[in-house]
């Protein structure tokens, strides 16, 4: 399984470079043993909830896509972070309202987290008038969870449909977040399914715990945070 993360109190956080290794290292690995390239699965390593100090050492380290939940949290420290480091990308991860569409297509490159008709139409608005075009991917809610956001699995052939012909977007891919009480795989390869049926070659699937798993269903993407980062605490900033 995945790399576990060791707890590290400093405020700068010194220990990140060497659990990227780590990480890396997983990646590797699992892919190899999936038969495939490393080179074909991107780390996006989620650094929510920690300050600019934090996350400059992973930076450093050679990182350079990264995850961000909440599009005011990534406001106060990724505007000064991508002017120090310009080819950085930035994923939003976490549910987008749509008042806060337009912050969100002027800062980050992609929006992981599509998954209503009013938040696309909204996304194709604030697109057209800014002139700036983030990567989409679709969330699918592929437990079916109450609390969670995301389309039905059911629903997503449809959504994506309409994404495409009445709103004109460009969906790049698929994203899930299974239930932590269930078997990671089976919702990678359900979410691998529906992705293949809809000609849709990019998955987000896959965090610190069981993105070793997801390499194995097809993952293009693994968001992981704490393995990375360390554990978390409260964002301050």
């Amino acid at each position: 399984m995945a790399v576990s993360p060791t707890p590290s109190s400093s405020a700068d956080n010194p220990d990140a470079p060497g659990r990227l290794v780590q990480v890396r290292q997983t990646i590797a690995d699992a892919a190899a043993a999936a038969d495939r390239s490393a080179g074909s699965i991107e780390l996006v390593a989620v650094s929510k909830t920690f300050e600019a100090n934090a996350i400059r050492p992973v930076i450093a380290a050679g990182q350079r896509v990264f995850g961000e939940n909440r599009v005011q949290e990534a406001l106060s420290k990724w505007p000064e972070l991508k002017q120090q480091t310009p080819d950085v990308v930035l994923h939003l991860i976490g549910p987008l309202q749509t008042n806060k569409v337009a912050d969100a297509v002027g800062l980050f490159d992609c929006i992981e987290t599509l998954d209503r008709p009013k938040l696309a139409r909204v996304l194709k608005k604030e697109i057209d008038r800014l002139g700036r075009t983030p990567e989409l991917f679709v969330q699918v809610n592929t437990g079916a969870e109450a609390q969670k956001a995301g389309v039905l699995p059911e629903e997503t052939d449809a959504f994506v449909a309409q994404c495409r012909d009445e709103f004109g977007l460009a969906v790049s891919g698929l994203m899930c977040i299974p239930p932590v009480d269930e078997e990671p795989s089976l919702h990678f390869a359900l979410l691998e399914k529906i992705a293949r049926r809809n000609g849709l070659t990019k998955l987000s699937m896959g965090m610190s715990a069981d993105y070793d798993v997801a390499i194995a269903f097809g993952a293009t993407h693994v968001r992981v945070g704490s393995a990375i980062f360390g554990p978390r605490t409260p964002y301050a900033g």
